[in-house]
């Protein structure tokens, strides 16, 4: 009898061990996130990851960078990531490729584009009209980096296709190290990219694409249906983790913001972080809170109906969950 109750506690400890192996250990829920990239841009993410706003949720994110909107919406679809977070233009196509498990934005972080023109040379008079007859190094087909960069040139008078070269061969990240390389004669960057050509002595931010574009929704959170339906209590939580970081951001210096995300960027001085995160804080690139209004979808769905990537416009409704959003912020 003894033995017996000996075995019973033995493989009660054991799969208590195992559950919380599931749980991380912590007892929290585990959720993976899969960014599209890892830049100053998503700074108020970072926030909430470093100073602790997801624990504070009962969440233990584990961050992934995918590397593009397209391998990050891969991900979320193959369910190897609970959340995705990427421009929202991908939530659009895979809609209208009739999955029915689909993803749905639940939280809009930046409302400007977060890239930057880069010249080889200091241009202090630079127009877009200059770039006729250019070559730029530019983003993915169908990416939201491509599609507001050619939304800016048109708005200029220029035709994307016919005025200029934009060179869309190099794989997303490494245009950085092209440009430095002596491919192009422009180049449009993310952060920290921008800054570090510049520290180099290789290129010259000459223009802010965020300042011309205007408020665009460049960069979502988004899950799947059925994600969101089996699990309301992690985007509620990850969704209010989240409204702390952006909160976090509004109120603190630069520099305050690049000490506590510095964690994130370990080969980067806080210098530097903080001059970069300055630049995005003057451009006004992050809400104050994460609601995804109509208003912001309908001028992404111009975006994409102008350059031509979809046929009809979806709907809102369909796409767009802003229940968590407008929950934290009560």
């Amino acid at each position: 009898m003894k033995k017996k109750l000996m075995v019973f506690f033995m493989l009660t400890a054991l799969l208590l061990v195992t559950l919380t192996g599931c749980q991380g250990g912590t007892g929290k829920k585990q959720v993976t996130l899969n960014e599209v990239a890892h830049s100053v841009f998503y700074a108020p993410m970072y926030v909430a990851l470093e100073e602790g706003y997801f624990a504070e949720e009962g969440l233990e994110v584990t961050l992934v960078t995918g590397f593009g909107a397209d391998k990050t919406m891969t991900a979320l679809l193959s369910d190897e990531a609970d959340i995705g977070f990427m421009g929202p233009e991908t939530t659009v196509y895979t809609y209208q490729g009739e999955m029915e498990d689909y993803a749905v934005n639940f939280a809009q972080l930046t409302q400007r584009a977060g890239n930057f023109l880069v010249s080889r040379q200091p241009e202090a008079e630079f127009s877009f009209a200059d770039l006729k007859g250019k070559e730029v190094l530019g983003g993915r087909a169908g990416g939201m980096p491509q599609m507001v960069f050619e939304y800016i040139l048109k708005k200029n008078g220029l035709d994307p296709q016919t005025d200029l070269n934009i060179d869309q061969s190099i794989d997303f990240g490494a245009t950085a190290a092209a440009f430095s390389g002596g491919q192009g004669e422009y180049t449009v960057e993310f952060e920290p990219h921008a800054t570090l050509l510049e520290q180099k002595g290789d290129g010259y931010v000459i223009a802010s694409l965020g300042e011309e574009s205007g408020y665009v929704p460049y960069t979502a959170f988004s899950a799947k249906k059925s994600y969101m339906e089996k699990n309301p209590d992690v985007i509620e939580a990850f969704t209010r983790g989240l409204q702390k970081g952006m909160d976090y951001v509004n109120v603190h210096t630069a520099e305050e913001i690049a000490t506590a995300i510095k964690p994130q960027f370990e080969e980067m001085d806080e210098a530097t972080l903080a001059t970069i995160i300055g630049r995005y804080q003057n451009q006004d690139t992050w809400k104050t809170d994460l609601v995804f209004s109509q208003e912001a979808f309908e001028l992404l769905m111009d975006i994409l109906m102008d350059a031509g990537v979809i046929e009809e416009r979806a709907a809102y409704e369909d796409l767009v969950n802003t229940e968590f959003a407008e929950k934290v912020m009560q």
